[in-house]
């Protein structure tokens, strides 16, 4: 078995590479580590947390949380790390032409959901939420998801910051 290496870089060119990939990246979390996704609409966040919750074999279809901002997935096996998949886009706001929240705005709102409990038995992946998620933890594993112009091939680099 092959250890994927952090950071790394790779190119998807199918959905299920975008799954397969995200299956590799959750062997190398565990409960307490915090994944945060960067990249436009399209660019297949949804998709690879969909393999990071095959790969960390937790129960229920993965779907984006948009309009519930965190569903969390239970583990298959007892003591296993459980999922939680946490949408920032709604706390960004709709409407990109008013005033937008603050860093520490956006932090209180995760804050409230209360991702610290989470922490102790999940592994906590946040879409939309690069540029403030990572100063709540330490070293998260960002995953910045890119589409092509004018293919539907997807790119994924990855890296821990701190």
């Amino acid at each position: 078995m092959v250890t994927l290496e952090v950071p790394g870089r790779r190119e998807l060119a199918t959905v299920e590479d975008t799954r397969a990939l995200g299956a590799e990246l959750a062997g190398l979390l565990t409960a307490g580590d915090v994944v945060v996704l960067d990249g436009p609409l399209g660019a297949g966040k949804t998709a690879l947390t969909t393999g990071i919750a095959a790969g960390l074999g937790v129960r229920g279809r993965v779907t984006s949380p948009t309009f519930v901002i965190a569903r969390r997935h239970a583990p298959e096996t007892p003591g296993g790390p459980g999922l939680v998949h946490v949408d920032a886009y709604r706390l960004l706001g709709a409407d990109p032409d008013a005033e937008q929240p603050t860093r520490r705005d956006l932090a209180d709102e995760l804050e409230s959901l209360d991702l610290d409990s989470a922490l102790e038995h999940d592994v906590v992946v946040v879409e939309w939420g690069a540029g403030f998620v990572e100063s709540l933890v330490e070293a998260p594993l960002v995953v910045e998801m890119r589409r092509g112009d004018d293919t539907e091939v997807r790119s994924a680099s990855w890296y821990r910051a701190g």
